[in-house]
Protein backbone atom coordinates (compact mmCIF):
# COMPACT_ATOMS: atom_id res chain seq x y z
CA UNK A 1 0.00 0.00 0.00
CA UNK A 2 1.08 3.41 -1.05
CA UNK A 3 1.62 5.15 2.07
CA UNK A 4 3.07 8.26 2.53
CA UNK A 5 4.00 9.47 6.27
CA UNK A 6 1.19 12.31 6.61
CA UNK A 7 -1.42 9.79 5.73
CA UNK A 8 -0.47 7.29 8.08
CA UNK A 9 -3.01 6.13 10.78
CA UNK A 10 -0.41 5.97 14.09
CA UNK A 11 -3.56 5.82 15.97
CA UNK A 12 -4.03 2.20 17.48
CA UNK A 13 -7.70 3.59 18.72
CA UNK A 14 -8.74 4.68 14.92
CA UNK A 15 -7.51 1.19 13.56
CA UNK A 16 -9.34 -0.69 15.87
CA UNK A 17 -12.47 1.13 15.40
CA UNK A 18 -12.63 0.96 11.87
CA UNK A 19 -12.01 -3.17 12.23
CA UNK A 20 -15.15 -3.15 14.52
CA UNK A 21 -17.23 -0.69 12.82
CA UNK A 22 -16.42 -2.37 8.97
CA UNK A 23 -16.36 -5.50 9.72
CA UNK A 24 -16.52 -6.99 6.03
CA UNK A 25 -12.97 -7.82 5.02
CA UNK A 26 -11.37 -8.64 1.43
CA UNK A 27 -9.06 -11.44 2.20
CA UNK A 28 -6.34 -12.08 0.12
CA UNK A 29 -3.88 -15.02 -0.84
CA UNK A 30 -1.41 -16.30 -3.14
CA UNK A 31 -2.28 -20.02 -4.25
CA UNK A 32 -0.81 -22.07 -6.96
CA UNK A 33 -3.63 -21.05 -9.29
CA UNK A 34 -3.03 -16.94 -8.69
CA UNK A 35 -3.74 -14.40 -6.53
CA UNK A 36 -7.53 -15.55 -4.42
CA UNK A 37 -9.72 -13.22 -3.08
CA UNK A 38 -12.74 -13.44 -0.29
CA UNK A 39 -15.08 -11.20 1.66
CA UNK A 40 -15.33 -12.15 4.37
CA UNK A 41 -16.70 -10.48 7.78
CA UNK A 42 -14.28 -10.61 10.61
CA UNK A 43 -13.60 -10.01 14.13
CA UNK A 44 -10.86 -9.06 16.16
CA UNK A 45 -9.87 -10.74 19.16
CA UNK A 46 -7.56 -9.21 21.74
CA UNK A 47 -5.99 -7.27 19.27
CA UNK A 48 -4.03 -10.15 18.10
CA UNK A 49 -6.40 -11.94 15.87
CA UNK A 50 -8.73 -12.04 13.37
CA UNK A 51 -12.08 -15.23 13.86
CA UNK A 52 -13.75 -16.09 10.98
CA UNK A 53 -15.09 -18.72 9.16
CA UNK A 54 -15.86 -19.35 5.13
CA UNK A 55 -18.54 -22.29 3.37
CA UNK A 56 -17.20 -25.58 3.11
CA UNK A 57 -17.24 -25.54 -0.71
CA UNK A 58 -15.47 -22.43 -0.67
CA UNK A 59 -11.91 -23.54 -2.22
CA UNK A 60 -9.81 -20.99 0.06
CA UNK A 61 -8.93 -23.77 2.81
CA UNK A 62 -8.09 -26.22 -0.31
CA UNK A 63 -5.85 -23.60 -2.14
CA UNK A 64 -4.18 -21.84 0.82
CA UNK A 65 -2.68 -24.18 2.86
CA UNK A 66 -2.53 -23.63 7.32
CA UNK A 67 -0.14 -21.19 8.17
CA UNK A 68 -0.28 -19.57 4.83
CA UNK A 69 0.58 -15.94 5.26
CA UNK A 70 -2.50 -13.63 3.88
CA UNK A 71 -3.65 -10.16 3.68
CA UNK A 72 -7.10 -8.89 5.02
CA UNK A 73 -7.73 -5.45 4.04
CA UNK A 74 -10.51 -3.33 6.21
CA UNK A 75 -11.98 -0.39 4.36
CA UNK A 76 -14.16 2.30 5.69
CA UNK A 77 -16.01 5.35 4.72
CA UNK A 78 -14.47 7.19 1.24
CA UNK A 79 -15.95 10.13 -0.60
CA UNK A 80 -15.15 12.02 -3.43
CA UNK A 81 -13.61 15.54 -2.70
CA UNK A 82 -14.50 18.38 -5.16
CA UNK A 83 -12.41 21.46 -5.63
CA UNK A 84 -15.12 23.39 -5.01
CA UNK A 85 -15.02 22.83 -1.29
CA UNK A 86 -11.82 24.42 -0.55
CA UNK A 87 -12.42 28.32 0.59
CA UNK A 88 -8.93 28.94 -0.65
CA UNK A 89 -9.57 27.80 -4.31
CA UNK A 90 -11.20 31.43 -5.76
CA UNK A 91 -7.50 32.42 -4.89
CA UNK A 92 -5.34 30.83 -6.79
CA UNK A 93 -7.14 27.87 -8.17
CA UNK A 94 -4.25 25.47 -7.72
CA UNK A 95 -6.47 22.38 -6.28
CA UNK A 96 -7.77 19.33 -8.29
CA UNK A 97 -10.82 16.83 -7.39
CA UNK A 98 -9.39 13.76 -5.14
CA UNK A 99 -10.82 10.61 -2.70
CA UNK A 100 -10.55 10.43 0.90
CA UNK A 101 -10.94 7.23 2.23
CA UNK A 102 -9.53 5.06 5.67
CA UNK A 103 -8.30 1.28 5.25
CA UNK A 104 -7.05 -1.18 7.08
CA UNK A 105 -4.21 -3.53 6.09
CA UNK A 106 -3.32 -6.70 8.20
CA UNK A 107 -0.60 -9.26 7.57
CA UNK A 108 -0.79 -12.27 9.51
CA UNK A 109 -0.80 -16.79 9.38
CA UNK A 110 -4.43 -18.28 8.85
CA UNK A 111 -4.55 -21.33 10.40
CA UNK A 112 -8.09 -23.57 9.84
CA UNK A 113 -10.26 -25.14 12.52
CA UNK A 114 -13.28 -27.93 12.00
CA UNK A 115 -14.20 -29.12 15.39
CA UNK A 116 -17.81 -28.09 16.50
CA UNK A 117 -16.28 -25.51 19.14
CA UNK A 118 -13.92 -23.44 17.36
CA UNK A 119 -16.98 -23.08 14.81
CA UNK A 120 -19.69 -22.40 17.17
CA UNK A 121 -17.14 -19.38 18.60
CA UNK A 122 -16.25 -18.16 14.82
CA UNK A 123 -20.46 -17.83 13.68
CA UNK A 124 -21.11 -16.90 17.91
CA UNK A 125 -19.36 -14.33 18.43
CA UNK A 126 -19.52 -12.13 15.44
CA UNK A 127 -23.25 -13.03 15.54
CA UNK A 128 -24.17 -12.25 19.03
CA UNK A 129 -21.82 -8.93 18.47
CA UNK A 130 -23.96 -7.75 15.28
CA UNK A 131 -27.12 -8.59 16.45
CA UNK A 132 -27.02 -6.40 19.58
CA UNK A 133 -25.69 -3.79 17.33
CA UNK A 134 -28.45 -3.69 15.30
CA UNK A 135 -31.33 -5.24 17.08
CA UNK A 136 -30.79 -4.32 20.86
CA UNK A 137 -32.97 -6.42 23.40
CA UNK A 138 -34.52 -7.91 20.70
CA UNK A 139 -31.29 -9.49 19.44
CA UNK A 140 -31.72 -12.80 17.46
CA UNK A 141 -29.75 -15.55 19.18
CA UNK A 142 -28.56 -18.74 17.62
CA UNK A 143 -30.87 -20.89 20.06
CA UNK A 144 -33.57 -19.24 18.22
CA UNK A 145 -32.98 -21.98 15.39
CA UNK A 146 -33.86 -25.33 15.50
CA UNK A 147 -30.54 -27.39 16.52
CA UNK A 148 -30.77 -30.10 14.00
CA UNK A 149 -30.76 -27.39 11.49
CA UNK A 150 -27.91 -25.14 13.02
CA UNK A 151 -25.89 -28.37 13.10
CA UNK A 152 -26.27 -29.02 9.67
CA UNK A 153 -25.16 -25.52 8.86
CA UNK A 154 -22.24 -25.81 10.76
CA UNK A 155 -21.28 -29.28 9.24
CA UNK A 156 -20.83 -27.04 6.07
CA UNK A 157 -18.48 -24.14 6.91
CA UNK A 158 -14.76 -24.39 8.49
CA UNK A 159 -13.51 -21.96 11.17
CA UNK A 160 -10.64 -19.73 10.74
CA UNK A 161 -8.64 -17.22 12.77
CA UNK A 162 -5.16 -15.35 11.86
CA UNK A 163 -2.86 -14.41 13.82
CA UNK A 164 -2.01 -11.31 12.89
CA UNK A 165 1.76 -10.13 12.41
CA UNK A 166 1.52 -6.65 10.84
CA UNK A 167 -0.76 -3.68 10.74
CA UNK A 168 -0.81 -0.83 8.22
CA UNK A 169 -3.35 1.97 8.48
CA UNK A 170 -4.07 4.61 6.32
CA UNK A 171 -6.72 7.73 6.69
CA UNK A 172 -6.26 9.88 3.60
CA UNK A 173 -8.80 12.88 5.18
CA UNK A 174 -7.76 15.99 3.79
CA UNK A 175 -4.98 16.52 6.51
CA UNK A 176 -2.09 17.87 3.86
CA UNK A 177 -4.45 21.01 3.37
CA UNK A 178 -4.43 23.97 4.63
CA UNK A 179 -6.69 24.81 7.64
CA UNK A 180 -9.66 26.65 6.30
CA UNK A 181 -9.75 24.02 3.51
CA UNK A 182 -9.43 20.95 6.06
CA UNK A 183 -11.91 22.71 8.08
CA UNK A 184 -14.82 23.05 5.48
CA UNK A 185 -13.88 19.40 3.71
CA UNK A 186 -15.10 18.31 7.36
CA UNK A 187 -17.96 19.92 7.41
CA UNK A 188 -19.36 19.12 3.97
CA UNK A 189 -18.60 15.60 4.71
CA UNK A 190 -20.58 15.43 8.07
CA UNK A 191 -23.43 17.33 5.90
CA UNK A 192 -23.49 14.71 3.56
CA UNK A 193 -23.25 11.92 6.17
CA UNK A 194 -20.21 10.54 5.55
CA UNK A 195 -19.96 10.20 10.03
CA UNK A 196 -16.85 8.29 10.61
CA UNK A 197 -14.46 10.07 8.26
CA UNK A 198 -15.73 13.32 9.51
CA UNK A 199 -15.47 12.46 13.38
CA UNK A 200 -11.73 11.86 12.27
CA UNK A 201 -11.17 14.80 10.94
CA UNK A 202 -12.49 16.24 13.55
CA UNK A 203 -10.28 14.43 16.46
CA UNK A 204 -7.01 15.70 13.81
CA UNK A 205 -8.47 19.45 14.35
CA UNK A 206 -8.80 19.25 18.13
CA UNK A 207 -5.10 17.40 17.83
CA UNK A 208 -3.97 20.57 15.58
CA UNK A 209 -5.53 23.19 17.93
CA UNK A 210 -3.88 21.44 20.89
CA UNK A 211 -0.45 22.40 19.24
Amino acid sequence: MYLPPHFEETDPSQIYELIDEFPLAVLVAQTEQGIVANHIPLMLQEKQELLGHLALNNDLHQLVSSGQEVLTIFRGEDAYISPNWYPTKPIHHKHVPTWNYQVVHIYGKIYYQNDEKSKLAAVGKLTKKMEERTNGETAWRMADAPSDYLNDLLENIVAFRIEITKILGKSKVSQNREAIDFDNVANVLAEQGSTHMSTRMNRIRENREKE
